[in-house]
C-alpha cells in the first residue's frame, strides 16, 4: 500500500504537482476546514452522518449540500459557510470546523445565526416562514472548557427557566473529547490522517478518495495551488492600495517606457488620472 502511495505521489510530481503539497494532504484530517470542506462538497451521505450523531437522531434527511457556501450581507459583514445543509423539513444547518479558538466565539455563532435568518425569507414573508436553524461549530479544542463532549445553546426566559422557543439553536463540539460514544468516535475519525484508520465509513471513503486515488489528490494540490495564488493576488492588492502616490507615479514612468500598455489602461492600473499620466510621458520625453 506504501509502495503504490509513493508510486502514485511520484506521477503526481513527474506532472508538475508540488511536493510539499503532498505532504501537506498527508497531514490533512477532517479537522482541516479545507479537506474537511471539500470532502463534504455536495456530499449528503457525510453531511447527514454528521448531523444525526451531533443531534442524536435518526429520523432526518439532509437533501442539499453546499460546502464553502457564500451569504452576502449587504448591510454588514459577509459570511462564507463551511457547510450549509437542507433537511427534507426545511430545516437548516450550518457546520463549521474551527481549529482556533477564537474562530468559534459566541458572537460568530450568533452572527452566522443571524445571517443565515436575514436570506431565508423575503420582505413580504411573515416572520413565523423561519425556518428551523443549527450552527454546529465543531472545534479542536474544548472552548467552553467545562469538559464536556457537546455543548448545547438555546435562549431561554430567565424568569421561568423555560426555553424561548424561537428554533435558533447553537451546538458546540469538544473535538478533544473522544471516547467510545458515537460521538466520540466521530471526533476521532476528525483526527485521523490515514483514512483506514476511520470508523465511519463514509468518511473513510471520501478521506482516501481526496488522498490515495489519482483524482482525488490531483484535485486537492489544485485546490491548493488555487488558494496561493488567491492568497498571492490579494497580497498584492492590498500592497497596492497602500502604496504611495509617489510610488503609483514611478510606476506608471516604468510602464510608459515599456511601451507594452496604453495610456489609459496605465490610468485605469496605477489609479492616476489620464492627464497625469500623459504628463508623465512628456516630461520622461516618451
Amino acid at each position: 500500500m506504501e509502495n503504490t502511495q509513493k508510486a502514485l505521489e511520484q506521477e503526481l510530481i513527474e506532472q508538475g504537482f508540488q511536493e510539499k503539497d503532498l505532504e501537506r494532504l498527508r497531514r490533512f484530517r477532517l479537522m482541516d476546514d479545507d479537506f474537511m470542506s471539500k470532502c463534504f462538497e455536495d456530499n449528503i451521505e457525510c453531511t447527514e452522518l454528521v448531523v444525526k450523531i451531533v443531534l442524536n437522531r435518526d429520523d432526518l434527511k439532509i437533501e442539499q449540500v453546499h460546502a464553502q457556501h457564500q451569504i452576502k450581507n449587504l448591510q454588514g459583514r459577509s459570511v462564507i459557510l463551511d457547510i450549509y445543509a437542507k433537511d427534507t423539513n426545511g430545516k437548516l444547518y450550518n457546520i463549521e470546523i474551527q481549529r482556533a479558538d477564537r474562530g468559534a466565539s459566541a458572537k460568530r455563532a450568533r452572527y452566522h445565526s443571524s445571517v443565515i435568518d436575514s436570506n431565508t425569507i423575503n420582505a413580504k414573508q411573515d416572520y413565523d416562514k423561519l425556518p428551523e436553524t443549527y450552527v454546529i461549530f465543531i472545534t479542536e479544542n474544548d472552548i467552553l472548557k467545562k469538559n464536556r463532549p457537546i455543548y448545547h445553546i438555546e435562549r431561554m426566559i430567565q424568569e421561568t427557566g423555560e426555553y424561548f422557543g424561537d428554533e435558533a439553536h447553537i451546538i458546540y463540539v469538544n473535538g478533544a473529547y473522544q471516547d467510545d460514544s458515537p460521538l466520540g468516535i466521530l471526533m476521532k475519525d476528525f483526527s485521523c490522517t490515514n483514512p483506514s484508520d476511520m470508523y465511519y465509513k463514509p468518511l473513510y471513503e471520501r478521506a482516501k478518495y481526496f488522498k490515495e486515488t489519482k483524482e482525488g489528490v490531483a484535485t486537492m494540490c489544485k485546490m491548493m495551488e488555487d488558494m496561493r495564488n488567491e492568497a498571492a493576488e490579494e497580497a498584492a492588492e492590498r500592497a497596492f492600495k497602500e502604496a504611495t502616490k509617489a510610488e503609483r507615479i514611478n510606476l506608471a514612468k516604468n510602464l510608459i517606457l515599456s511601451h507594452k500598455l496604453s495610456y489609459e489602461e496605465i490610468s485605469l492600473y496605477t489609479q492616476l488620472p489620464l492627464e497625469k499620466v500623459k504628463e508623465l510621458a512628456q516630461d520622461i520625453g516618451a
